[in-house]
């Protein structure tokens, strides 16, 4: 239902400082002209030594920091204030919805359901994926024991960080009607584009159905042992019927309605058949971290001075062939309408290719001077990047 938005604010407002009633609060999005600092913020009460307190959790994407406040400290109205676009106010006796659109409009949505408060804290780091899982054991992440192995701690903390930025930014597409909300009859798809040992793809699918987001997954590999390999442990592990595996290539493989697309270390170009892959089957989140660089590298012949006293240093030009890269594809996927930014989504100890592409599709009409800039750094570099030639810009 649509309201004015000062009305709208007004009824959130006094939901939120209902405190003996809050279960949960969740502020994600960012309305129109506003730049909050962080991108979601969960606000909780917990017991801390037998005192009631508000426990506020800010997530950069990256981290989260997380504070803790008495009944009187507390005070919601100022995180209201910072412009998020998507507001949740869970209570023991309902639910308020808010969602301010790029326009402005307050769509408001309440129901009778009913909540119950958690009022633990834990002081752990949570771990988002048990080692002793039967997934991680059958991919080999784990060993019989359910430990993980040395050699694999890298790639199991490479999988936890990403789920850590997949869930939230599903969570927060449906919140705000950019992705239907799942149900049994029709789960959330998810397409693991050149998935490999399919390390991610059974983590996509174990983690999101727990988290009450009922999904199907599909990986597609172009080599066929991973089609055999992956498909006998979905079997094994009882998911046969919302687990699919297909041995094709990523830029022509026969995968139908993607909501979500994923793709962890597709080498070179391959992370840019990803891409297009994605945009061109009308999938609604891309979430793509890329491997090597090669193809812009090569390009890169003659600098625009005073550039040549960067790629004089064959390092220092390879590093700038990354940076270009990448802040190409994001260009691009900004021209085709998706909210882009880039983050990095693991410490560079655990893999020096820690930058993830998070891409979410709003519609929003193509700038025409985005489109100038982004021509204008082709010609200055003497550039066409790969993805350039995969999605129609004109």
């Amino acid at each position: 239902m649509a309201i004015p938005l000062e009305e709208a604010l007004t009824a959130a407002s006094k939901y939120a400082n209902n405190l003996d009633e809050i279960c949960r609060i969740v502020l994600s999005g960012r309305r129109r002209n506003f730049q909050p600092k962080f991108e979601r913020i969960i606000i909780r009460p917990v017991l801390l030594k037998e005192n009631l307190k508000f426990q506020v959790v800010e997530s950069d994407g990256r981290q989260d920091f997380t504070s803790n406040f008495s009944k009187e400290e507390f005070d919601i109205n100022k995180y209201f204030e910072d412009g998020y676009a998507n507001v949740l106010i869970e209570m023991l006796h309902g639910t308020f919805s808010l969602r301010i659109t790029k326009k402005g409009e307050a769509l408001v949505s309440e129901d009778s359901l009913k909540h119950e408060r958690n009022l633990e804290h834990d002081r752990k780091k949570n771990r988002l994926l048990d080692p002793a899982d039967p997934f991680l054991i059958e991919v080999g992440i784990s060993d019989a024991s359910g430990k993980v192995k040395p050699s694999r701690s890298n790639k199991y903390l490479q999988v936890e960080e990403f789920l850590r930025i997949l869930l939230p930014t599903i969570v927060d597409s449906i919140e705000s009607g950019k992705l239907d909300r799942p149900t049994k009859e029709n789960p959330l798809h998810i397409v693991d584009l050149g998935c490999g040992n399919a390390y991610l793809t059974f983590a996509a699918h174990q983690y999101l159905n727990r988290n009450e987001i009922p999904t199907k997954v599909t990986g597609v590999d172009i080599r066929p042992h991973s089609l055999e390999a992956n498909t006998k442990i979905a079997s094994k592990l009882g998911i046969s019927g919302s687990m699919k595996f297909k041995a094709e290539t990523i830029a022509k493989n026969s995968v139908t309605s993607p909501d979500v697309v994923i793709a962890l270390h597709a080498c070179d170009t391959a992370s840019d058949d990803a891409i297009a892959w994605g945009i061109n089957n009308g999938a609604k989140v891309i979430l793509v971290a890329p491997c090597c660089h090669h193809d812009l590298q090569t390009q890169i012949t003659n600098a625009p001075e005073p550039w040549s006293i960067v790629t004089k240093s064959g390092l220092m030009k390879e590093r700038l062939g990354d940076l270009l890269t990448d802040s190409m594809r994001a260009q691009i996927l900004k021209l085709k309408g998706f909210r882009t930014d880039i983050i990095e989504f693991i410490a560079s100890e655990h893999t020096p290719r820690n930058l993830l592409i998070r891409a979410v599709y709003t519609g929003a009409k193509r700038d025409e001077t985005e489109l100038a800039k982004y021509k204008e750094l082709c010609e200055m570099w003497g550039i066409a990047p790969a993805l350039s030639q995969k999605v129609a810009l004109n």
